[in-house]
This record gives C-alpha cells, sequence and structure tokens, in this order.
C-alpha cells in the first residue's frame, strides 16, 4: 500500500495529463470522423507513422532525417483539408447569445409564423430553403444574394420561392432578432460530411451545410413530397408534422433563451 501511495503521489500530474489528452482526441476523432477529410487524414497519419516506424527499425537515416519536415508539411495540409470543421469549431467558440428579451409570447408567434409559412409551401409543393439566423452572422452568405429586409409573410416567401420567379432557386435568410427576411437567393455552402443517405437532395444538403458552419435553424421544404425539414447544427431531422415541427422550434427557441439566461446568472 505504501508503494502504491508513492507511485501516485509522484505520478498523479501524469495521470491528469494522460487523460486531458484522451478527452481532447477522443472528442477531436468524434467531430472529425464523419468528415470527407477523415480518410485523407487517416492515411497520411497512417503512412507517416509507418515510414517513421519503418526508418526508425531498418536505420534510415535520410528518410528519418526527412520526416522530420515532412511533419511540418502534414500539420499544415491537416489544417486546409480541415478549414470548414475547424472555421465551423471557431464560430461555435465565439459565438454570442443575444436575443434572451424574445419572451413566450414573442417565441410563440414567431413559431407560429414559420409553421405557417412552412404549411403554405408543402402544401402548394414549392420547394424552400429558409436559413433562421440566430448568434452567429450570416452577412457572408447574404452577400450572394439579394438583399431585401423585408417583412416575413407566407405570401412574399411563396412568390419568392414560386419556381418562375429569379429568386426561387436560392436560400433566405431571416433575422430572428427582428423577424425579418435580410435576403433571398443566396449560396449557401453543401455539408462536408459523407452522408449514407444518397438520396438526400442538394436543397437539404444545403440546409445542413448552413449549420454545420454556423448556429442558424434551417427550414426546408421538398419540392417532389412537400415534405418539411429541420436542419440543426448539420444533422437533419425530416418530414416533420405541424405538432414536431412546432415543439422543435419552441425548444430550439427556449434552449437559446435558458443559455442565455445560465450566462446571466453566472456573471451576475
Amino acid at each position: 500500500m505504501e508503494a502504491a501511495g508513492q507511485f501516485i503521489s509522484q505520478h498523479w500530474r501524469q495521470a491528469i495529463e494522460v487523460t486531458i489528452l484522451w478527452v481532447i482526441f477522443y472528442n477531436t476523432y468524434l467531430y472529425f470522423r464523419a468528415t470527407r477529410g477523415a480518410r485523407i487524414f487517416t492515411a497520411l497519419v497512417g503512412f507517416y507513422i509507418g515510414m517513421t516506424l519503418l526508418s526508425g527499425w531498418l536505420d534510415l537515416t535520410v528518410i528519418g532525417w526527412l520526416l522530420k519536415y515532412v511533419s511540418v508539411i502534414l500539420a499544415i495540409a491537416l489544417i486546409i483539408i480541415f478549414q470548414p470543421e475547424l472555421r465551423r469549431a471557431l464560430a461555435e467558440l465565439g459565438s454570442h447569445r443575444f436575443f434572451s428579451s424574445m419572451n413566450e409570447k414573442t417565441r410563440a408567434r414567431f413559431a407560429d409564423l414559420l409553421i405557417e409559412v412552412a404549411e403554405n409551401l408543402s402544401r402548394k409543393r414549392t420547394g424552400a430553403l429558409i436559413a433562421i439566423e440566430r448568434s452567429i452572422d450570416l452577412k457572408q452568405y447574404l452577400e450572394t444574394g439579394t438583399i431585401l429586409d423585408s417583412q416575413l409573410s407566407p405570401e412574399l416567401v411563396y412568390t419568392i420561392f414560386h419556381s418562375g420567379t429569379t429568386l426561387h432557386d436560392g436560400g433566405m435568410i431571416v433575422r430572428i432578432s427582428d423577424e425579418r427576411i435580410a435576403g433571398a437567393g443566396c449560396v449557401f455552402p453543401l455539408i462536408q460530411r459523407e452522408l449514407s443517405d444518397q438520396s438526400i437532395g442538394l436543397r437539404h444538403r444545403a440546409g445542413m451545410g448552413i449549420t454545420e458552419e454556423s448556429d442558424a435553424i434551417a427550414l426546408v421544404v421538398s419540392e417532389e413530397t412537400g415534405a418539411i425539414s429541420l436542419a440543426i447544427n448539420g444533422k437533419l431531422e425530416r418530414d416533420l408534422e405541424k405538432a414536431e415541427l412546432r415543439e422543435r422550434l419552441n425548444e430550439l427557441l427556449s434552449n437559446q433563451d435558458s443559455e442565455e439566461e445560465e450566462d446571466e446568472d453566472g456573471e451576475s
């Protein structure tokens, strides 16, 4: 027991370091494993480790010397490969919660308006992609389309997404702060992860992509079936009924409010 106590007292810092590193590497793996660059990353790291072991085993001095410099290039290559994922992670880390002033009545009215918009589009089988801007600014995507700054209404949204209009192919951005349409005809990024379901079309992939790059909520209506879907954090919730859509929207807005209230309580 005494020996065990001495061992723990001497190496407890190393144990903490190993635990912290394991948590970091494991969560990094979970974050990046389904991305397009995951296979490239695995191949590069596997090749590097294999060559390092081979050069050490066979005492290949020149290859070992080259590998030291290749490691720097490998690090830069990984930053380039995972640039979208890193940008999203930094965006989430630096995001600010700012609309806690949206009370329950206002939140319910806004959710009802979005549901009315979605049902109107669904009933008429009009495909649509609407990004609801939250704390992360979507200005860079707004600049790819046409700035409107108009009041949100089912009639205007249907007119914009009608197949005969110029803006129907792009995405719409709705500001949650003032419940207005910021712009339409915007180009959203496609999701970076590989999807096992190949039936997911470009409109849904763009909805997942904009929520992967920001904290926005994407409302997607299928042109073929009229089905309503929500995209959150790069994940797609498909074929939502009215009650399900209402519950999810209220939950997402309530969670945002709760996070802000917790931050304010912590600061006070």
